[in-house]
């Protein structure tokens, strides 16, 4: 072998011994940050179940899409659930049965207080606030060949569709009625069921309390003529007095069956968590959530709302500390009595 083969063996050679050493560094930065992304989620669950509501209802959409978009940026598996809604995801949370859920203000303070009419005298203090969803209109659909077009022009007997047991519709909505003079008999069920009651005249009315657009009502129009019943003034102010409702207008791009704003109540909602759950975990699907509002409006346009200044519209449920953190550090206050502790 002649001198300089020699000598390109010898440099050949050293570039690999080079290109294994580096390797070798770079596989154990691999490694490393292997071990360090796995210690930084210490505690984290595998996997996680948001419970929502009945199909056919906003929930279901809003918090199927939602655990979707968290399982997807976080590597977990994730889904929604179907549940009776706000006032027994309140329940699941507060047991550890669900990570997350998805509620309305008047259960959660109902909830916080010890009053939920499925464990009275039981405070539910396992229960943290996340993060502002929307308000829910509190609506009334008919078919127009029934000739209703008023609340007051529903007569007296008429059965009355609530939805799921124990739903925020279900909890709030009769007694609305009541307030209003309207007699009624009640019935319960899934959107989607009672949707197709209405239809086959089995139901005269459906009271919804749900994010808007509602798929059932969305689906009603295809099929069928219906009228979206709207509040008068002094209805809306007799309500406003009586429960836990604000002011609200369902615009008239909502649905095609409406020519203009139609005038309701509302309630806000917001997604609640373990108080238990890591800070960090919590912490990651806050950012997740409120990094992305075009990904959640895809999933449901009432996430036009879903954003950090809607925070002040919680004055019920302690703030996850993992939550808390991500608005303190993006600018946005919360009291301290307001973060669970």
């Amino acid at each position: 072998m002649s001198a300089q083969q020699q000598s390109t063996r010898s440099s050949i050679a050293h570039r690999l011994n080079l290109a294994l050493v580096a390797g070798g560094l770079v596989a154990g930065l691999g490694i490393a940050g292997a071990a360090q992304a796995q210690e930084d989620r210490e505690g984290w669950p595998q996997s996680f179940t948001v419970g929502t509501a009945s199909q056919g209802g906003t929930y279901f959409v809003y918090g199927s899409g939602w655990a979707n978009l968290i399982a997807d940026q976080l590597g977990l598996s994730g889904g929604g659930e179907v549940t009776g809604g706000p006032t027994q995801n309140l329940a699941l949370v507060h047991n550890n049965e669900v990570a997350f859920g998805l509620t309305t203000m008047g259960p959660a303070s109902d909830a916080l207080s010890g009053k939920s009419p499925l464990a009275p005298g039981i405070v539910m203090d396992n229960v943290c606030a996340m993060f502002p969803m929307y308000e829910t209109p509190f609506s009334i659909t008919a078919l127009s060949d029934s000739g209703i077009t008023s609340i007051s022009e529903i007569p007296d007997g008429a059965t009355i569709g609530f939805g799921p047991a124990g739903s925020t519709s279900d909890t709030y909505f009769p007694a609305i009625l009541e307030e209003l003079g309207v007699e009624f008999e009640r019935r319960n069920g899934g959107w989607n069921d009672l949707a197709g009651q209405l239809q086959d005249g089995l139901i005269d009315v459906i009271a919804f309390a749900a994010g808007i657009p509602i798929p059932a009502v969305s689906q009603l129009e295809v099929q069928t003529d219906v009228n979206i019943i709207e509040f008068t003034e002094q209805e809306q102010a007799e309500a406003i007095e009586a429960f836990p409702v604000s002011e609200f207008s369902i615009p008239a791009s909502t649905y095609s069956t409406l020519e203009q704003d139609s005038r309701v109540v509302s309630m806000w909602n917001f997604a609640i968590a373990g108080c238990d759950l890591p800070d960090d975990f919590v912490y990651e699907a806050t950012r997740i959530t409120m990094e992305n509002n075009d990904k959640m409006r895809s999933i449901h346009r009432s996430a036009e709302t879903t954003v950090p200044e809607n925070i002040k519209h919680n004055q019920v449920i302690p703030f996850h500390p993992g939550a808390a953190r991500w608005y303190e550090e993006n600018g946005h206050d919360i009291p301290e009595d307001m973060v669970h502790q």
